[in-house]
Parts: structure tokens; C-alpha cells; sequence
């Protein structure tokens, strides 16, 4: 067992805790950005002027009107920029833009002496524009030759002599959307300056390291002449990743031009339509099957709406495309991905970043597939788990498949699988105005950041001579209970109960160059980052204990604030004794931590190698009832069985896949993003950009049942502590909820029958789907065949129903003999 991974006796890792600020969470005491105003002296207001068109090109902009409005001290523009225009690691995200990309792209920002002030005053400020051609689907843009960004190619084995050796080939097509990523607390910075021109950003940021980056060119300054502080998040999901550093740099240079502290907020309208979103993705693809249903060949074709600028759609992309085989050997694999452009907000990060989309392929095919190759469709995806010796299709071995098969056995162990199964079919035989699915799908989620690079992390640990411990680290909590882990990580390093340890806010002068907290990586890269840092104080600590109890530092035991020596006969000394001791002999009690993730290489140009630690792996059933008249469903039972190695803080796990899945659940169900695609002014609005136009997953959605279970005996070798990463890998347990309502649709049918299942699976798209099984287009919307090339049209097939989502209507190609 590595040193990493061991842990000692007694360790205050593993005890289900609650989260260290959950009091302060629902008594309403936790500060966030935003709380912080009202403790800032004189401070401004900022509000944008939006654009009214989805593609148009400014050609005019009178700022004077908006001076004459009560309250208005300045506009901003883009000649107040004293250094870089533009928001992007890309350098294509103009600050202020001379050409608006989509519906609601700010141009200029107001600062009020209140926001009401500053909102009347972007009113009235006035702007022309001279419209421009607009694309606002993949289709269209696919259709238009409109990419960006780097197109990935990953290929293993022969795809072509696969499929045409295969006993069962199918080619079809899946358009699915994205999803917003509603966190409680909209996107806010507070930015001011101090005497010695220092700028100081209260940011709510996943990533305050890359934020201050962004300042800093955007003022044209040096990175030390920027601090970024995030106390704590009202929710993330990656959609504060990116997304915040343009905002905070308006802030930022605000302040600077006034020389008063400015605050940023948006409000919930302004939010959806302004800021990034999941990306949506157009796929075609081909799989063959041999005779016994074992999948040989798949060729796909992915592209990402990744909205009018890059953003992170390439590494999203990327982690796709090394996601579509999600927990299946596939020996033959060629895909391509690319990026549309399109003008829509910037598609950003969002939990999963890209592997939920590319692993839903997969299993909307093997979900349409199996009726058709009639097998059920977990016994299809149960003999195609990844098995002893195998790789991924980039060539990375699954040194792990067992744990996939022991999780799939427990859930169909305690979950009383096969007699539930019995009792679906028995209520579908006798219930014809409402049907019954319970379906099983798998998760295998590589953990690291696609970029090597980012696989590092940072962390400041300070003693004091009363023994107590501060501990600053690289990583931002933002409900996930990141902080409650590491104060737990710092006590197990150090020896020292839980409430000796105190974390500090995330600040960028205390711990540089940190990456974000993404990835599912916070934990890994911070956790043992402080666990460095501990262990170099206590090994100095441990020469002075080794001198006073002359014995061996190898005899020296910290354990629960004490400190004893084996072998010794004096009495065991308190951790405070010793710090106190420690710093009259003149010893440090402070050190910097660091952590890198070894055993990672990756080739982006031929998309082969190793880029993530390890997989987290996990299986899910759900069970759902349709009503055939509407559509409508409930969510009867969910069993969730997941690997999270031997969890550091099962409270916070266990709520992580309990959320993880329903926030999955949303996407896969309710959640439906809607622009205006017709050729009125309105074109490219956000339709839904309000809670009250957006389904969000509420108590009328969790599942009736909900058991949720920690794969045991799952100790990961090469992590802090033996723990994995639990914050993206629970979301794609979703997918069964989809799976399940898709079966359920189809039980409307005859027996055998598979149907398209429209993403988000909304009550409508249901209804269509038990529309299709009805009428016998049990299909599944596929074509068989087995011919190397295949044509899809850009428009649904002329028998699609006006209102019915079938965006998957495929070619029509004779079968190959």
C-alpha cells in the first residue's frame, strides 16, 4: 500500500461528518459574494446593455443619454480597456464586442450608484445594429461547414471489416440539448482597490487562478498585482469555471476607473441568458453486433454546439470522444469529433464535461438495439462490461473491471432485480393505460483533468503555537463538501482532532497557480497536497518528540491530540505541548504542499495514452410507471450502488450521488433548454430563462425509494487516503431513468418492439414514444444494414409528426445481404 493511500490508525477520514458549514447553510449565516456588499463601503452597480439580435454587427453606440439618468456615474466600453479585450483563454471572448454573437451579448456595462440606477441607465443608452445571418442549431450549422476548434479523431482495430463482418449492423442518428446549470447563487464579483493599487476580486469562481489571470491582462497588469478570494459558492457544477472572469474583470476595471468598489450580480433572467450551458450534441453513428449480441465495431461522428465561441467545448469534446464506449468493450472503435458554432451563449463545463453525452450514445444504442436484437437490455449490457485484460479504445487498460461486475451483481442482489422484473411484466400484462420499466445501466468515468497539466495542486498549512491549524488549499467549495474533506484529510495527516483544524477562504495570494476545482479532481490534487504539507510539519515535530522522549522518530505515535513514543516510559504529551515545544527550539511550523497525479500521458494529436488516474465506476436501477394518456411518469424505485474507494466522508459522498443522480435525472427527463429558431426579431432568445419556464427536478420527482449504497472493499491504491472522486461519475446513474421510461414506452406496443426516446425525455416526448410503439414504428428510428457509408438527411422524414421529436429520423438504406 503507498503512503498516499495508507492511513494511519484511528483516522478521523471515513466518519460520516456533516458538512463543516451546514449549520451555517440553513440557519442563512454563510456568506457569499454577494453578502459582502452590504459590508463595502460606497459601492457601484453594474448592469449590461444586451444586444436584441442573435448575429449582428454594432454600428453605433451613444453612451451620453445613460449619463442623464440619476444615479449613473460611467458607462464602459471598450476604450476604457487599458490592457487586453477579451475574456477568453482563447483570446476569441471580446470583452466588449463590435459584433454581437448571440441574444442578450453584452456590450457595454452601467455603473449606478444602484442597481436600479444602472438598469435605468443601460436603457437608455443607444445602440444600432445591422443584423447578420444566424445559426442556432447543429443542424445548421453542420449543414453550413460553421466549426471551431480542433477536430479529434480516435480510431482502434478495423471499423470498416468489423461492421461487415458483423451478424447485426445498425446506423442511425441522436440530437440531444444541453442543460443549464441553475446554481442557487447567479454569477457575482466584488472588486475594489486598495491604497497601494492592488486589486482585490471577491469572485464566486470555480477557478480563481485562471479569474486573476483574466483581470490581470484585461487591466494590463502582472498576476501579483491581482488577488482573487472565494469564500464559497451557492453551487457550481462548472458553469463557474469559466464563465465568471469576464464578469469579474468588468468589476475589476470598474473599480479601477472609479476608484470605488464595484459589485456585479446578475440576476436569474440575466444569468440564463448571458452565461454558458451543457453542451447539446448531434450524433451519427453505426454499430455492429455478433450473433450472440457482443458488440464488434462502432463508428460515430460527435459534434458539440459549442455555442459562438470556444470556451472549454475542445477538452469537453475530448472527454467525450473518450466516453462513448462508458463501460462496454468494443473491440473495433473509429470517432470523430467536431465543434459547431453556432449563436447561442458559449457552451461551458457542466458535471461530466462531456462524458455524460459521450456515454449516452452508447447507451441509446444498445438501448434501441437490444429490443431489436431481442435480448433484454440489461442482460445486453451486462455480457458487455469490459472484462479482464482489456483497454479503452485510447488505450488505457480497465484494470478495474471486476468492481463494475461486483456493483452490477449488488444491485440486482439488493435490489431483488429478477422478482421486480417479474412483477413489471405482470403489471404490464395487465394494465393497459399504464406500463411499467426497470432498467439497469452502468458508469466508468475516468478522474483527471484531460490537460496533464492540470493535475497539480497546491496547498499552506499553518501551525500556531497553541497547537491549532489553519489550512489554506487550491480548491473552492461550493457545496460539494470539498472543505469538509480536506479539514478531515489535515486532522488524519496531523494526528489532531477534527476541531483543531480551521479552514481559510480560497485566495490566490496564499496558494498560486491552482487549477480549477473541476474534474472531479478537487479532492485528489488538494487532499494530497495538504497531506504533504502535514507530513513535512510532523516529521519536524517528530524529531522533537524523538528527542524528548529519547526514543526513535520511528517509535513517535500522534494520534487524537497526543502525542507517545513506544518504548518510553514518560508520559504521553498533548499536541499542543509539543507545537509549543516545536517553536522554542525554533522549529517551522508552516509548509507549502504540493501533489501532483503521477502515471499520466496522453497524446491529444492521436488521441492514445493514459490521461486519468483511475476510473470511478458505479450501476443504478430505476423503476418508473407511464401513463399512457399523457405521458406523464413517476420514478417508483432507484438502487444505486457506487465506487467511491473507501470513502473519506461517506455523509458527503452518499449526498453527492444522491444529487449527483437527480441533477442526471433532470437532464435526462425535465430540463429543456429552447431557443427561438424562426426568422422573427425575437430569433435566438432563450425561451426559457426563468424558473417558470425551466423544469427544474423538485420533491415531486425523487424516486419513491432511494437506496444508495458504497461499493465496499474498494480501497483506491494511487489516491489520498484510498478515496475516489465522487462529484461527476453519480450523475450518469441517470441514464437509467431514461432507459426504463424508454421500456416502458415500448410495453404500449407488441412485444419486441424498440422506440426512439427524444433527450430531455419530458412527458411530451414520452407520449410520442408510446405514440410510435402504438402505431408499430418499433424501429427505433434505425436502419439496418452494413454498407461502409451511410447519408443522413438534414430534416425529419415527411411521416414525422410537426410536433413529434424525431430530430433522429435516419436515411433509408437497403440492408446488406
Amino acid at each position: 500500500m503507498s503512503s498516499l493511500s495508507e492511513r494511519p490508525a484511528n483516522p478521523v477520514v471515513g466518519h460520516p461528518i456533516p458538512h463543516e458549514a451546514a449549520d451555517l447553510h440553513v440557519t442563512g449565516r454563510a456568506l457569499y459574494t454577494d453578502d459582502l456588499v452590504g459590508r463595502t463601503k460606497d459601492c457601484l452597480h453594474a448592469w449590461p446593455v444586451q444586444a436584441p439580435h442573435a448575429h449582428a454587427a454594432v454600428t453605433r453606440i451613444d453612451t451620453s443619454p445613460a449619463l442623464d439618468v440619476e444615479g449613473v456615474v460611467r458607462v464602459l466600453s471598450a476604450d476604457d480597456v487599458p490592457g487586453v479585450n477579451d475574456a477568453g483563454v482563447k483570446h476569441d471572448e471580446p470583452l466588449f464586442p463590435t459584433e454581437a454573437m448571440f441574444y442578450g451579448h453584452a456590450i457595454v456595462w452601467v455603473l449606478g450608484e444602484t442597481l436600479e440606477a444602472a438598469r435605468l441607465g443601460a436603457a437608455a443608452i443607444e445602440i444600432d445594429y445591422e443584423p447578420l445571418p444566424s445559426l442556432m442549431t447543429a443542424r445548421e450549422a453542420i449543414a453550413a461547414e460553421a466549426f471551431q476548434g480542433a477536430q479529434p479523431h480516435m480510431e482502434r482495430g478495423d471499423i470498416d471489416r468489423g461492421l461487415q463482418d458483423a451478424a447485426h449492423v445498425f446506423h442511425g442518428e441522436f440530437e440531444f440539448k444541453g442543460q443549464e446549470h441553475f446554481y442557487l447563487e447567479t454569477h457575482c464579483a466584488l472588486a475594489m482597490v486598495d491604497e497601494n493599487g492592488q486589486i482585490f476580486v471577491q469572485s464566486s469562481t470555480q477557478h480563481p487562478s485562471e479569474t486573476q489571470e483574466i483581470v490581470a491582462h484585461v487591466l494590463g497588469l502582472h498576476s501579483h498585482e491581482v488577488t482573487v478570494q472565494c469564500l464559497r459558492m451557492g453551487g457550481g457544477f462548472g458553469g463557474k469555471e469559466m464563465q465568471p472572469h469576464g464578469l469579474a474583470a468588468i468589476a475589476a476595471l470598474g473599480s479601477v476607473l472609479t476608484g470605488r468598489p464595484v459589485r456585479l450580480r446578475l440576476n436569474r433572467t440575466l444569468d440564463m441568458s448571458m452565461t454558458g450551458k451543457r453542451h447539446g450534441f448531434h450524433t451519427q453513428w453505426r454499430v455492429g453486433f455478433d450473433a450472440d449480441g457482443s458488440l464488434v465495431a462502432l463508428d460515430a461522428t460527435l459534434t458539440a454546439d459549442g455555442g459562438w465561441s470556444l470556451d472549454l467545448s475542445e477538452p469537453v469534446l475530448a472527454r467525450a470522444v473518450c466516453h462513448i464506449d462508458n463501460a462496454y468493450w468494443i473491440p473495433n472503435v473509429r470517432v470523430n469529433g467536431r465543434i459547431a458554432r453556432t449563436n447561442k451563449t458559449s457552451q461551458t463545463a457542466f458535471r461530466g464535461f462531456g462524458g455524460p453525452q459521450g456515454m449516452l450514445v452508447i447507451e441509446d444504442i444498445l438501448g434501441r438495439c437490444a429490443p431489436l436484437l431481442g435480448k433484454d437490455p440489461a442482460d445486453l449490457r451486462r455480457q458487455n462490461l469490459y472484462g479482464p485484460d482489456q483497454t479503452t479504445p485510447y488505450g488505457q487498460p480497465v484494470r478495474q473491471w471486476d468492481r463494475l461486475e461486483r456493483a452490477w451483481e449488488q444491485v440486482v442482489t439488493d435490489g431483488d432485480i429478477t422478482r421486480r422484473q417479474q412483477e413489471v411484466a405482470r403489471f404490464n400484462a395487465t394494465h393497459a393505460d399504464s406500463k411499467r420499466g426497470l432498467a439497469l445501466t452502468p458508469v466508468k468515468f475516468g478522474i483527471s483533468f484531460n490537460l496533464t497539466a492540470f493535475n497539480q495542486g497546491g496547498a499552506l498549512v499553518l501551525v500556531y503555537k497553541d497547537g491549532s491549524v489553519l489550512i489554506n488549499h487550491g480548491g473552492t467549495e461550493m457545496g460539494q463538501g470539498l472543505h469538509t474533506k480536506m479539514l478531515q484529510v489535515a486532522a488524519t495527516a496531523l494526528g489532531v482532532p477534527l476541531t483543531t483544524v480551521r479552514l481559510a477562504p480560497t485566495r490566490t495570494d496564499k496558494v498560486p497557480n491552482t487549477s480549477a476545482t473541476a474534474a472531479s479532481s478537487g479532492t485528489d490534487l488538494n487532499g494530497g497536497a495538504i497531506k504533504n504539507a502535514c507530513e513535512q510539519i510532523k516529521e519536524r515535530l517528530t524529531q522533537v518528540a524523538s528527542q524528548h522522549f529519547g526514543v526513535s522518530p520511528a517509535d513517535i505515535r500522534f494520534e487524537d491530540g497526543v502525542v507517545s513514543a513506544i518504548g518510553s516510559r514518560a508520559e504521553p504529551m498533548l499536541w499542543a505541548d509539543l507545537t509549543q515545544r516545536a517553536y522554542f527550539q525554533r522549529v517551522q511550523l508552516s509548509a507549502a504542499g504540493y501533489y501532483r497525479t503521477e502515471g499520466l500521458h496522453w497524446d491529444s494529436s492521436i488521441m492514445q495514452g493514459e490521461p486519468f488516474k483511475y476510473f470511478a465506476n458505479g450501476v443504478a436501477a430505476a423503476e418508473v410507471e407511464v401513463d399512457g394518456f399523457t405521458g406523464a411518469y413517476r420514478t417508483r424505485r432507484v438502487d444505486i450502488v457506487h465506487d467511491v474507494g473507501e470513502s473519506l466522508s461517506p455523509l458527503v459522498d452518499i449526498g453527492q450521488i444522491e444529487g449527483g443522480f437527480v441533477q442526471g435525472a433532470g437532464w435526462m427527463t425535465l430540463e429543456e433548454l429552447v431557443w427561438d429558431e424562426s426568422d422573427r426579431p425575437t430569433r435566438g432568445k432563450l425561451a426559457t430563462q426563468a424558473a417558470s419556464t425551466y423544469k427544474l427536478p423538485s420533491f415531486s420527482e425523487m424516486p419513491e425509494v432511494f437506496n444508495v449504497a458504497l461499493l465496499e472493499q474498494a480501497h483506491e491504491e494511487g489516491a489520498v487516503y484510498g478515496s475516489k472522486a465522487v462529484g461527476e461519475p453519480p450523475l450518469m446513474l441517470a441514464f437509467s431513468v431514461r432507459e426504463a421510461l424508454r421500456q416502458a414506452a415500448a410495453a404500449f406496443g407488441a412485444p419486441g418492439g424498440s422506440v426512439e426516446l427524444g433527450l430531455p425525455a419530458t412527458p411530451e416526448a414520452v407520449f410520442w414514444a408510446i405514440e410510435d410503439a402504438r402505431s408499430g414504428r418499433t424501429d427505433g428510428g434505425m436502419e439496418r444494414g452494413s454498407r461502409a457509408q451511410q447519408h443522413v438527411p438534414d430534416q425529419p422524414g415527411p411521416d414525422a409528426h410537426p410536433m413529434h421529436p424525431r430530430s433522429e429520423e435516419l436515411a433509408s438504406e437497403p440492408a446488406k445481404a
